[in-house]
């Protein structure tokens, strides 16, 4: 599983920052028939996980009602330069993971 984040390259120290990620994901909910006449086995991303620095500043559950794609959008303060951590897994136990880099300056 892939993912596309938009961080700010750049903030100041104290502001306020829009954090994106969109997660590639089929989020099969478990009620769509396949070809055969049988349900496809659900498989979402169930959890998403976001640390900046190594501490946790955002976290997501989510379930069958989130389409394809998830795309989700979250603020959080720039505190210090470092690096944000996004980690996800689905209902199949496969994960995935990306990174961001911050700069803060002031």
């Amino acid at each position: 599983m892939t993912a596309r984040i938009q961080v700010p390259a750049s903030a100041r120290r104290g502001e306020v920052i829009e954090i994106r990620i969109a997660i590639q994901h089929p989020m099969e909910t478990g009620f769509r028939l396949d070809d055969s006449g049988r349900a496809a086995p659900k498989n979402v991303v169930n959890a998403l996980v976001c640390r900046y620095n190594g501490v946790e500043v955002f976290r997501a559950e989510m379930g069958s009602g989130v389409a394809a794609n998830p795309f989700l959008s979250f603020f959080t303060v720039a505190d210090a330069s470092g690096e944000l951590v996004f980690d996800w897994v689905d209902d199949q136990g496969q994960t995935g993971s990306e990174r961001a880099a911050l700069t803060v300056t002031g």
